[in-house]
């Protein structure tokens, strides 16, 4: 397959997935100002820190409100990771690969892409939870057509590799949301407020009835393994390398348990070591430090997909 064709398939992808976790970033949140009593007060400043970016909306913003933060990450389209900016490379993207990617698809992206637009930036509590259900619900469904209407090649599977990176990346983002934003003090530890927020976050991740099914009591290990370790929930971080190993092998053609290329060597690595750590190492060593160093790797992994499958060796 042609370098080109690969790379714009992963981004295609990887753009969708990041449209829809920055819904589910900012939902997060907007759940937790229903669910919190009065007297907590609102914070919307981590939200920004967590992507990295919180220079670059201060300089632009200033005051880290709801609306605007809501505006930054969703309708901003000079931020190159909102909502809108997302899905506008997105559709540069499948417009560039329209030979390769189905019809199905390519009517999927320009509807998602003008839904957005044409969304006003100024809407009332429920009018912005719906939109941001509405964005992951356009997601679901171009996967669904990209599973049903596209040949399982070697594009397919470059665009399932940008898909779980991605989501592997925003699910440890989410994760640490509960570190940054939603505990309001030490001693709030185990109260009523610290399962509403950890309920909070196992619903942005469309993780609660699942984790149900498996746990009875909610607690910070149980929900922290769930979405770590989980060989089963497709949102899971394991879940989401082990799904990637696999494509990358289909695309390579090595043999699982070997490989032939440093992606191969990082993501195998990454995931093997996921498969047999423990929750309990993993919050005395700190669940914070831990996704801190699982994002740049995951980081380090998206790098070495580009030079490895993306970058035209020249000829000499």
């Amino acid at each position: 397959m042609l370098s080109r064709v690969a790379d714009s398939i992963y981004w295609l992808n990887r753009y969708i997935e990041r449209a829809e976790n920055v819904a589910r970033f900012v939902d997060v949140n907007l759940k937790l100002m229903l669910d919190m009593p009065t007297n907590i007060v609102q914070q919307w400043d981590p939200l920004v820190a967590i992507t990295g970016d919180l220079p670059t909306f201060q300089e632009r913003y200033g005051d880290a409100t709801a609306r605007n933060v809501i505006h930054f990450l969703t309708f901003d389209r000079e931020y190159h990771n909102s909502i809108i900016t997302c899905l506008q490379a997105a559709r540069q993207n499948a417009r560039s690969v329209r030979e390769i990617i189905s019809s199905e698809m390519w009517e999927q992206i320009n509807e998602f892409y003008l839904f957005v637009k044409d969304a006003p930036p100024d809407q009332s509590q429920a009018q912005i939870q719906d939109f941001f259900n509405q964005v992951k619900l356009y997601s679901h469904l171009f996967q669904g057509l990209m599973n049903a209407t596209m040949a399982h090649n070697e594009g397919w599977h470059f665009g399932q590799m940008g898909r779980l990176i991605e989501r592997a990346d925003k699910t440890s983002r989410i994760l640490d949301v509960k570190y940054f934003i939603l505990l309001p003090s030490p001693e709030a530890v185990g109260s009523t407020i610290d399962e509403i927020q950890w309920m909070a976050l196992l619903k942005s991740a469309s993780a609660y009835e699942m984790y149900r099914k498996k746990a009875h009591r909610i607690t910070p290990p149980g929900v922290a393994k769930f979405l770590l370790l989980d060989p089963e929930f497709p949102r899971s971080i394991y879940f989401s390398l082990l799904q990637m190993e696999r494509s990358l092998h289909k695309i390579t053609g090595t043999p699982m348990g070997n490989w032939s290329n440093s992606v191969e060597r990082q993501v195998g690595q990454l995931r093997s070591e996921l498969e047999f750590v423990l929750i309990d190492e993993i919050f005395q060593s700190g669940l914070h430090e831990f996704l801190d160093k699982l994002q740049q790797r995951l980081n380090g992994i998206g790098n070495s997909i580009y030079q490895d499958f993306c970058v035209l060796e020249a000829i000499a």
